[in-house]
């Protein structure tokens, strides 16, 4: 009766119930509620009581059929405890909630919505409770009722069940599912695509040229100082809120926006750091943070600034790729020219050379040249100052000066200044040699391909007529290959130095932007095992090897060469003059270099066919023989040049052009006198 009591309390007891969910307006923590508290004790006690009157029960295999009787008796019981509402919804709901045991209340947990209702399984607060859930499913049911009936009135064709209304939601919950991993994707995206940009920027900064050049200084420490690094945000800011604001028609504010990006730029200058802003700089930023201020307020749109920036990013990134192709040009054409200065020097040497008496032009000690005891060195140079350098820094640094010989070739247009040079300055106690390649009668076209190639109407339409650029950035790729040096014999003259020193059994070839810093005498003392060639190698772990100097896709280069052999570098070589002519050495260069008439094997150059025809004929030297890079790497590790016996300015960077790497300079100009009045007369200078 005390339970009965507290189902059909008074109305001050009443309490609407703050669940959600359920079955048919119930909420399902109501329904719990009840079957925990009320129905399956019932259920238990009138089981077992069941269980207990009728004892065969116990002997049914299938537990569905007692269930099934359990049911129809607790039924039975709580019509005299439940109205009519409450046991029409319990009736409705009860395939929806499975059989009527306690593996419902396992299964069904109760949710926190108990403590709405102050319940915490305390056995004195159970019967206050209930009463209130009792009262508050009676009355939504009878709310239900009258919602039905309305919609009865307003001839609605029909009402949604409960498991549509859930399939529906689960439909909507696919659908929102779907659109949100569409977002993430088109986020992912353009993430990626930022990204690149942002990589690809970078990459630009690879181009070492104006990182060391006078006019780039910053960019070795970039942004560093706090108001220009603000200045500079400020104005891209700036362009992205101008651009919005005429897109949305908002004119003040858009040249208002100009007004202030201008002032910043007068203020911001060429300036790099904090101390070299104009004195109005403070006055800028805050100027400018006042009208970014109000654009944000006004214009802020997170996608459109997004997008504009991207834009930007990408417009920035185009121009960066473009002026690096701009460089590439101007650097290619600066290596090509000849500076002032040098040109100066070799036009005043040449006057002074045909001044003199035919006598006076004559070098001593000429019986050296063909001494096969003597060091001798092959310089095939068209630069005055440059082969200076090299004679200076070999002699300088030679233990027996007295031993070595010295080779040097050039043109006929530098054969005086050449000669005037060492006769004014001769190298201390070495013999030297000046020829000019235009008196080798030997070297015509009719024995020499390259000289036959350089005479056919093709090459000189390569050179001077076909695929010439119009702009500086569509040249810049090719332009390397059309340098002056390769339509010179000088540079081919390296495949005939037998025929140029018939008398000689070894040699040692220099190229003109070399230092040397050690005697090299060790070098005529390395055993080569019966190569030709002595040369330090080049190649890396994925760079520097044959597929990146020949044409892979050929036969005959595919067919003769491996991709992925070594390669090793001209400028100096020490070279067994004895093993080449046995080899024919020059025989097989001519053979490819016919071959090549067409540029189908290589590029134009010496060092592809070089690796060609010193292939499994070149023995590696130690590599503190010989450093690269100094013409084009900011990032040779200075131990390895300070160890080095001779260091290479190879690229385009050579240490008297103004482009030149300035860290790299000194190991160069100090062996040039430049109190020489030849040199001062003519402005050159470190």
């Amino acid at each position: 009766m005390a339970l009965k009591r507290g189902l059909t309390g008074s109305g001050s007891q009443r309490s609407r119930s703050g669940g959600g969910g359920g079955f048919c307006g119930f909420p399902f923590p109501l329904i719990a509620l009840i079957f925990f508290a009320v129905l399956a004790p019932l259920i238990f006690l009138t089981g077992r009581g069941l269980h207990s009157i009728n004892p065969d029960q116990k002997d049914i295999s299938s537990g569905k059929q007692t269930v099934d009787w359990r049911e129809r008796n607790a039924m039975q019981h709580l019509k005299s405890l439940f109205s009519k509402e409450v046991m029409d919804t319990i009736t409705a709901n009860t395939g929806d909630l499975g059989p009527w045991s306690l593996d419902l209340a396992r299964k069904n947990p109760l949710s926190s919505s108990w403590k709405v209702f102050g319940v915490e399984n305390a056995a004195d607060q159970q019967n206050a409770t209930l009463d209130k859930m009792v009262l508050d499913a009676e009355k939504e049911a009878s709310q239900l009722k009258k919602e039905n009936a309305n919609l009865a009135d307003d001839h609605t064709p029909f009402v949604d069940t409960p498991e549509k209304l859930v399939r529906r939601q689960l439909r909507e919950k696919r659908r929102e599912k779907r659109a949100t991993q569409l977002v993430q994707q088109d986020d992912e995206a353009i993430v990626k695509l930022e990204n690149a940009a942002i990589e690809r920027s970078k990459a630009v900064d690879s181009a070492v040229l104006g990182k060391y050049s006078i006019w780039r200084r910053e960019n070795d420490n970039e942004n560093s100082d706090q108001q220009v690094h603000i200045m500079r945000d400020q104005m891209i800011m700036a362009r992205v809120y101008s651009s919005i604001a005429k897109m949305k028609g908002k004119l003040d504010l858009y040249h208002e926006l100009l007004t202030r990006l201008k002032e910043s730029q007068r203020a911001l200058g060429e300036a790099s750091a904090d101390a070299d802003l104009h004195h109005s700089a403070d006055e800028k930023i805050k100027s400018m943070g006042q009208v970014l201020t109000k654009a944000r307020g006004e214009l802020y749109d997170c996608k459109l600034v997004t997008k504009k920036l991207r834009a930007m990013l990408q417009s920035a990134d185009e121009q960066v790729r473009g002026l690096k192709k701009q460089s590439t040009f101007l650097s290619q054409l600066a290596a090509k020219t000849i500076p002032n200065g040098i040109h100066c020097l070799a036009m005043r040497l040449t006057i002074g050379y045909y001044l003199l008496s035919p006598e006076k032009r004559k070098f001593p000690k000429s019986d050296n040249l063909e001494n096969p005891n003597l060091y001798h060195y092959a310089i095939f140079s068209d630069n005055v100052l440059a082969a200076s350098v090299v004679v200076n820094s070999t002699v300088m640094n030679a233990k027996e000066p007295e031993k070595h010989v010295f080779h040097l070739v050039t043109d006929k247009l530098n054969f005086g200044a050449m000669n005037m040079w060492f006769l004014l300055n001769p190298p201390g106690k070495a013999t030297i040699h000046v020829e000019s390649v235009d008196d080798f009668k030997w070297l015509n076209s009719s024995y020499c391909p390259v000289l036959r190639q350089l005479e056919s109407a093709a090459m000189k339409e390569y050179y001077f007529t076909a695929g010439h650029p119009t702009t500086l950035a569509a040249g810049s790729s090719n332009l390397k290959y059309r340098n002056p040096k390769y339509l010179s014999m000088l540079n081919h003259l390296r495949f005939y130095l037998p025929e140029v020193y018939p008398k000689l059994d070894k040699i040692l070839f220099l190229d003109d932007d070399i230092v040397v810093q050690k005697d090299l005498t060790g070098l005529w003392s390395v055993d080569l095992h019966g190569k030709v060639n002595g040369a330090v190698e080049t190649c890396g772990q994925s760079f520097h090897r044959f597929d990146k100097y020949l044409n892979f896709s050929n036969p005959h280069i595919a067919r003769n060469f491996d991709p992925n052999a070594c390669g090793w570098a001209y400028g100096m070589n020490i070279f067994d003059l004895k093993e080449w002519k046995k080899k024919d050495i020059t025989g097989i260069y001519h053979k490819w270099q016919s071959m090549n008439e067409d540029r189908v094997l290589w590029k134009l150059g010496t060092l592809p066919p070089g690796l060609i025809t010193f292939y499994r004929l070149t023995h590696p030297l130690n590599k503190s023989w010989h450093v690269l890079g100094l013409g084009y790497n900011p990032s040779v590790d200075r131990a390895e040049i300070d160890n080095a016996a001779v260091v290479h300015y190879n690229g385009n960077m050579k240490p008297w052009l103004e482009i030149a790497m300035t860290k790299y300079r000194p190991y160069w100009t100090k062996y040039i006198k430049y109190d020489h009045p030849y040199l001062r007369n003519c402005n050159l200078s470190e």
